[in-house]
């Protein structure tokens, strides 16, 4: 039976890139669930964020998760801090392959900071950020059922692995 796949990590990991590559391939659907709330609420993650704090992002991003994991498979692309949110990764494992792209904290943090909507990123050093980013989210990502390193290649390398990954374990 075809699951979902679910992309986690780092902010800037290509979560989206490849999530997009990999839906294209598979001739799925991509839900990237920060375009999901920006068109809901109307203005940028950013902005979400200072207005209505992290807490409640992260409900509205939960919320959405769910939501598409109840609905045909597809890529599903959560942002970074997601699957950091208790028992989130443990029920998307039930419907979904979860994939952790793995990035070192400077890569992530390279492609990252220039779009500058990234809020956890946002003020102060951003590499020290995404370094304490990935020591408070690693334990959680680790629980996804497979790895790709994303680091020194293209978003097309990692979607290829991706792809395979999805058409051995998940169905496709």
């Amino acid at each position: 039976m075809k699951k979902h796949l679910l992309l986690v990590g780092l902010p800037g990991a290509g979560k989206t890139t490849v999530g997009r590559i990999v839906a294209e391939r598979l001739h799925a659907g991509l839900v990237d669930i920060d375009t999901i709330l920006i068109r809901k609420e109307g203005k940028p993650i950013a902005m979400i964020f200072a207005e209505k704090g992290e807490p409640a992002f992260r409900e509205m991003e939960r919320k959405e998760v769910e939501a598409a994991l109840a609905h045909p498979p597809a890529v599903i692309v959560p942002g970074g801090g997601w699957a950091a949110q208790p028992g989130a990764l443990e029920t998307a494992k039930a419907a979904a392959y979860v994939i952790y792209l793995i990035a070192r904290p400077e890569t992530a943090t390279a492609r990252a900071v220039p779009s500058g909507t990234r809020p956890v990123l946002m003020g102060g050093d951003s590499e020290a950020q995404m370094e304490e980013l990935l020591k408070a989210r690693e334990p959680f990502y680790k629980l996804a059922h497979t790895t790709v390193h994303t680091e020194g290649r293209e978003a097309e390398q990692v979607a290829v692995d991706v792809v395979r990954l999805a058409q051995t374990n998940a169905g496709w």
